[in-house]
């Protein structure tokens, strides 16, 4: 069964960045398809960013030009680095490995605020 252990959530300030790292392990993880996704309070979950075995990237609208996903296949791990964060990037934000089926990880908190 897959593992994914998220770290790297906090509180921060409107404008600062975070990175946050997903290690996964159970799993040929050079093979899986990454992502991650979001939910804010009282919302559905939506997908912030994924990258595929091959590298290939897409973004949300909302997050083009702020986020950048990244992954070490050597380390087993995808990252998102989040810059110029802003009070609505407020949420829980979850890993998530893909291959004919959806794992997930158990998510970390993002809070925005001043």
């Amino acid at each position: 069964q897959v593992q994914l252990v998220e770290s790297g959530g906090g509180l921060v300030q409107p404008g600062k960045s975070l990175r946050l790292s997903c290690t996964a392990s159970r799993i040929i993880f050079s093979i899986y398809a990454m992502g991650w996704y979001r939910q804010a309070p009282g919302k559905e979950r939506e997908l912030v960013a994924t990258i595929t075995s091959d590298y290939s990237i897409h973004y949300a609208d909302s997050v083009k030009g702020r986020f950048t996903i990244s992954r070490d296949n050597a380390k087993n791990t995808v990252y998102l680095q989040m810059n110029n964060l802003k009070p609505e990037d407020t949420a829980v934000y979850y890993c998530n490995a893909r291959r004919l089926v959806d794992s997930w990880g158990q998510g970390t908190q993002v809070t925005v605020s001043s």
